[in-house]
Formats: structure tokens, sequence, C-alpha cells
């Protein structure tokens, strides 16, 4: 498997797909990304591209800290799941954002996946809350610093 850094338009598909397939391609382009502090991340197995990260430079108010990324938009092909590509982009996104002197990163999670998360050090922060047409989402985070 291969890690690299994608374009956002490269995450459009695997977000649809995986995130929003009763919405439009459209509803997959997330506000901030294009924004010079945003980045992508993308897991390769050979050509395929299986899984995807974006990481934006945003502050959760409820949350202490100097310098915040949120999580957004983290997707894996059904078919790849168990070849460990979403823990690998959040280790390759941790060290990017330990350069950049993130002290938390943070991510709304469905409560579906909260247990995956928790198994990789993230805390949970509120309650549960509604995204309308998505789902039930809580707040996670992990502090790097």
């Amino acid at each position: 498997m291969n890690i690299k850094t994608i374009t956002p338009e490269q995450t459009y598909p695997v977000r649809h797909n995986i995130l929003r397939p009763n919405q439009t391609i459209e509803d997959c382009h997330f506000p901030g990304d294009h924004e010079p502090d945003t980045f992508h991340l993308g897991a390769f197995i050979g050509e395929e591209l299986i899984s995807i990260a974006s990481f934006y430079k945003e502050k959760h108010p409820d949350l202490d800290g100097l310098v915040h990324y949120r999580l957004r938009g983290m997707a894996t092909l059904e078919n790849f799941r168990k070849e460990k590509a979403g823990s690998s982009l959040l280790a390759r996104g941790e060290e990017i954002l330990k350069q950049r002197k993130c002290d938390l990163w943070w991510c709304n999670a469905r409560t579906g996946v909260a247990g995956y998360y928790k198994k990789i050090g993230l805390q949970e922060n509120g309650e549960v809350f509604e995204l309308f047409g998505i789902g039930p989402h809580i707040v996670m985070y992990k502090k790097l610093l």
C-alpha cells in the first residue's frame, strides 16, 4: 500500500460512493477543500485509490489547544476494509500534523465507527447529534503534542 497526497477532486468519487451515495457528487465538494492549509491523503494499492482522508485547519470551539485540524471525508472502499488503509492514512496524517505544530485533531464521527476511532486513541466530546441526511455523529478528538 502506498500513501500519497492527492487532490480534492480525487476524493470526490470515494466520498460519493461511501459517504454520500444518496446525494449528488457536488455534495461531496466540502468547503475548504482548496484552502492552502488543507491536505488530502489517499491510500493506493497499485494504481487503485482505496481510501481517503482530508484534513482542514479548523479550530473546534469546545476543545483546548492552539492549532486544530479537522478530519473530514474519511472513507475506505468496502472490498479493502481489512487492509488497514484507514489507520495508515491517519498515521501519515498525524506525521504531517505534528510537522505543522498541530496539537489536536478532531472529527464529527459517525456513531457506527466511534469504536474504531476509540481504538486508535480518540476521545468523545459532548453528546450524539444528527447531521441531516447523513445520520448520528459524535465529536471525537486526539491530542498530539
